[in-house]
Formats: C-alpha cells, structure tokens, sequence
C-alpha cells in the first residue's frame, strides 16, 4: 500500500506523520522549528529528515511514496523550489510536493479542498483557494510586506503600553501590573533592562498574550484595543482573499488556525464574525480543530487519489488524538 509522508513544518515546530493510501496513520513524529529564513534550506530540511528517521525507526529513505510538506518560509515560489529540490535530494520520497504550511491549515480546517484560511500564530499569515485552483496570498514578511499581528507582535505591544503606563507618557493600563506579576520584576523598566542586557530571552514575551486577553475580557480599554486591533487584521486578510477569488458572496469557509485564534478567545471570534459578516455575509467561520500536519496528510492522500474514506480515517485519528 502507497504511503505518504505530511510534514507540517512551523516557525515553533515541526509535525510529522506516516500515512498509508486506506487513511491509517502509522506514525507520527515532531521536531524542533522550521525556520529556513535562519539557518537554510539545507539545514531547514535536515531538521525534517532527521525526525524523519527517528519517526520510522531509523529507516533509510525513501521514506514514503508521496511527501507532502507545508512549511513555513515557503512564501514564494523560489523558497518553495529550493525546499522541494533539498527534500527531493535526499531521496525523501518518490514525489516531493512543497507548499506555504498556511495551506495546511485550510487542508485541515476545511470540509472541501478550497475556502481561506488565515493564521495567525507567533506571525500573521493568510491563504485562499478558489474551487477552480487560483489561489490568493500575501508576502507575510512581517512589517516590511503590511504585516501586523500575532504573538509576536501582540507581546510586544503590551510591553510598549505597560512602559508607557508606568513612566507616564500613556494611560493607566492592567497591561502593566500584568507585566510586573508575570515576570516577577518590582517595575516594566526592570524587564526592558533584562532584555537590552540579555539576561531574558525575548522569545518569553510571548507569555504574555493570554493575559493580554483576560485583561480584555476584564474591561481593561488598552487590552480591548489591540484585541480590536488583531480581530480586524484577521477580517481584513480574510476579506481580501475573498475578492481576490471572486468568492465575497459565495457560501465558502474561512478557516482560522494559529494559537492565538485556537485558543477560544471570545471577544477575538465574535469580532472578527461581525467584521467578515459586514464583507462576506455568506462567508462560514470555522475554528480550525485538527493540527496543520493532518491538513499535510489530506493533501498527500488527494496527490494518490485515495478514496473518500482514508480522508475520514485521517480526520478522526487527529480528532481523538487532540
């Protein structure tokens, strides 16, 4: 029975997972990130074979019949060309196909092949597909390509209101006292120092982002702001999408992933709801319950034309393994 290796490769880890054509799953793996942007193709994908071999055994390659791998740093058609060139190299698998690993997301979110997805995990990242096979997507280079959002983003934001709050040069915010009572620093001052000397690893402020929420849903303003501010960027990108495909008054799926929209917030989801409903009333909003790695296995299983039923297989493995 033909197999397919789904890899969905993230900017904080890496999922993989071994499926045969009948939808069984027969293993599954993770890693570490995949960041190409930092370290290279090259290094990008060793990160991919190497849990690859560990998933299986130890096996030698190729791996599967099919890989098919959603990635992050696959945002153009040079990077995607480069990834499937290092993969293809390695004798991964008989056939290589490499995508964005948005596109996973709307693979396994969706109940058909095509609708938007948009992700917005530590970055902000959005994709369509139209039922004919156009699709729509954005450079999602952070602020350079109009980028904003996500954790990243939205922890730094409240660090810049709590500074601002404390010294006095904006309004008095919870943000602050969240700070101070996250870190355990006496004042926001003691944590920006801590970062400028490299005594904290920025990558923590991201802890910061749930209680950015609870500070929301307690009424504080600065809180609400941003969760306005976030809430609209994921409509906008959304919306967009939807005209670029011709798809603004047809009953299509708008798929949202990423932790900052899974996590259930419901200020975050009943904003966006109303703002998408204004553009696209027919548009249907849905929580993405499966991780991006099944949408990578879906995909695989279309590339071999499996029947209906291994998709169904697929699915509620992941369901029950949630």
């Amino acid at each position: 029975m033909r197999t397919v290796l789904a890899v969905d490769g993230g900017n904080s880890k890496t999922g993989l997972a071994l499926v045969a054509e009948d939808g069984t799953v027969l293993a599954t793996g993770s890693a570490g990130p995949f960041v190409p942007h930092s370290v290279g193709a090259a290094a990008a994908a060793e990160v991919v074979e190497r849990a690859a071999r560990v998933m299986l055994g130890g096996a030698a390659p190729p791996y599967a019949d099919v890989m098919c791998a959603y990635l992050a740093g696959a945002d153009f058609p040079a990077e995607e060309a480069a990834l499937r060139a290092e993969f293809t190299a390695r004798g991964c698998a008989k056939e290589v196909t490499v995508a964005n690993d948005t596109f996973a997301v709307l693979r396994a979110g969706a109940s058909r092949p095509w609708g938007v997805a948009v992700v917005c995990g530590a970055g902000m990242n959005a994709a369509g597909v139209s039922p004919t096979g156009e699709t729509a997507r954005f450079p999602a280079l952070g602020r350079v390509s109009g980028d904003w959002g996500g954790g990243e983003d939205l922890a730094e934001e409240v660090l810049w209101h709590a500074v601002r709050a404390e010294d006095g040069r904006g309004p008095a915010t919870a943000l602050a006292g969240l700070v101070r009572s996250h870190f355990g620093v006496a004042g926001v001052t003691d944590l920006v120092l801590a970062l400028h000397f490299g005594e904290m690893d920025r990558a923590r402020l991201h802890e910061l982002v749930p209680g950015l929420f609870a500070a929301a849903a307690d009424g504080d303003a600065t809180a609400t702001a941003l969760v306005e501010r976030q809430a609209t960027e994921v409509a906008v990108m959304a919306e967009v999408c939807l005209r670029r495909l011709d798809l603004l008054d047809t009953s299509a799926e708008v798929v949202l992933g990423g932790g900052v929209l899974t996590a259930g917030h419901r200020m975050m989801l009943g904003r966006i709801e109303a703002r998408l409903a204004a553009a696209a009333p027919r548009a249907d909003l849905v929580v993405a319950a499966l991780p991006p790695v099944a949408g990578a296995a879906l995909a695989g299983l279309d590339l071999l034309g499996a029947a209906e039923s291994a998709g169904h297989r697929v699915r509620d493995h992941f369901r029950r393994s949630r």
